[in-house]
């Protein structure tokens, strides 16, 4: 299985972008997904998880703003950033984890997102 994260760019703060996370397997299968940032000098940390039953849950910092959502039709997640902050500056990676006592997990290769002033 691979993700194809893509939707990354420049954006003022303020602004809105629609990450998405292309599976080339079935996101039915996967027992969570998530989306994870990274931001310079700091570490990876999760943003959004979709847990495939149950509510998605967020960080505190992006609450209201984000929404993440998953299409098991199309086999894509996606994230959406509203209100967009200096500080979502990162590489954004999709994640997901299968099923099972021992599940799979799969990294997508990550999509800049640069918030300017």
């Amino acid at each position: 299985v691979q993700l194809q994260a893509s939707g990354g760019g420049l954006v003022q703060a303020g602004g809105s972008l629609r990450l998405s996370c292309a599976a080339s397997g079935r996101t039915i299968d996967f027992n969570i997904m998530a989306w994870y940032r990274q931001a310079p000098g700091k570490q990876r940390e999760v943003v959004a998880v979709h847990p495939n039953a149950g509510s998605p849950g967020y960080i505190d910092s992006v609450k209201g703003r984000f929404t993440i959502s998953r299409d098991n039709a199309k086999d894509t997640m996606y994230l959406q950033m509203n209100n967009l902050k200096l500080e979502d500056t990162a590489v954004y990676f999709c994640n997901a984890e299968g099923r099972g006592r021992n599940p799979d997990i799969y990294w997508g290769q990550g999509t800049l997102v640069t918030v300017s002033s």
